[in-house]
């Protein structure tokens, strides 16, 4: 029984984490969402309508999905700082 709760106890710990890490790392002020350059079930949050959240895009540089990066490097790689219509490759800046 003792174990049973402790398994429990220890999953709901790590679930939580896994809940909170985008919340963190957005707080931390160091990175900022990325729409447009996650790949099919890598985006970190945001994937639109039938979708809950991280891993969900459903192609390749969905618009409405994004990823964390560090603050100031989204426009380099081609991506958008607010969601967009489309799935087009981002086009990275010189």
């Amino acid at each position: 029984m003792k174990t049973t709760i402790g398994l429990a106890a220890a999953s709901l710990a790590a679930a939580s984490l896994l809940a909170t890490s985008p919340a963190i790392a957005q707080s931390s002020g160091a990175k900022e969402k990325c729409y447009g350059i996650a790949l099919k079930g890598k985006n970190d949050c945001a994937a639109g309508p039938g979708t809950s959240c991280a891993g969900t895009s459903t192609v390749d540089y969905q618009g409405n999905a994004w990823k964390f990066v560090s603050k100031g490097e989204c426009e380099k790689l081609g991506g958008s700082l607010t969601a967009k219509k489309g799935n087009a490759k981002p086009i990275p800046k010189k």
